[in-house]
């Protein structure tokens, strides 16, 4: 990552005041890869006519899409195998729950105006809160705005038990978490018992393989040491723009 210049914004009372993120609700939605293999057609769809689409609801805040390839895989600290099929997490960020009414309507509306022509097997949707953020002085700009820093990819970790990212974010890579806690949700918006879950986003300015054997032996002393359980630490790509098959699982 490179090094900028000046006074990180966590570290500037003048710039936080000037405004802080109204995320609260974390949409989360695991899938396998597509089972006729057109997973770089189902990512030009979603990323051209569906995803866009949900900008017009008031209380989306930020949207963004992750694809784990074999490299990826391999890169796995632990896959438990409530997860371990996820090939595709797609991410919104809502600003509360009550959000999650208009966003059902929307994808309904969508589906009957013939523009669903593709599906992933489902792993599982969740629902979290959004309870705590950090960011690495090294890329100076502040943890409330972490999800629209240009990253190479975020590091996900599916936990059972409270954890925070405050001790990974200082590893070389590692630009910054997210992380929240369950809420429990009925269909369509959580497809099982999600009570106890926790998931972090380390969001990556290296490559995401990379990152993942440097973040190995902080995990193993959180999960070693703690009463924290983990389902699923991988790291995921992000999309590359009008090169939908450049990653693929």
């Amino acid at each position: 990552m490179p090094d900028l210049v000046g006074t990180p914004s966590d570290d500037c009372p003048d710039i936080l005041a000037t405004g802080c993120t109204d995320v609260t609700t974390i949409f989360t939605s695991f899938s396998e890869r597509h089972p006729e293999g057109r997973d770089a057609d189902y990512l030009e769809w979603h990323s051209l006519d569906h995803r866009p689409e949900q900008h017009r609801l008031r209380k989306l805040r930020a949207s963004f899409r992750l694809v784990s390839t074999p490299a990826c895989r391999a890169a796995r600290a632990v896959a438990a195998e409530r997860f371990e099929a996820t090939d595709h997490l797609m991410t919104y960020l809502f600003t509360d729950l009550s959000a999650l009414d208009d966003f059902n309507a929307l994808s309904v509306a969508l589906r009957e105006a013939g523009r669903a022509p593709y599906l992933l097997p489902t792993v599982e949707r969740a629902v979290y809160r959004l309870n705590g953020m950090a960011a690495s002085p090294r890329i100076k700009v502040g943890a409330d705005v972490l999800p629209w820093w240009p990253n190479q990819g975020v590091y996900v970790l599916v936990e059972r038990g409270q954890a925070t990212g405050h001790d990974l974010v200082d590893v070389p890579g590692v630009g910054g978490a997210w992380w929240g806690g369950a809420e429990p949700f009925g269909p369509p918006f959580c497809t099982r018992d999600n009570s106890g879950l926790h998931i972090t986003y380390l969001f990556l300015g290296d490559e995401p393989t990379e990152v993942a054997p440097r973040l190995h032996p902080l995990l193993l002393r959180r999960w070693t040491e703690t009463s924290v359980e983990p389902l699923l630490a991988a790291p995921f790509h992000g999309l590359v723009n009008y090169e939908w098959g450049r990653y693929v699982p």
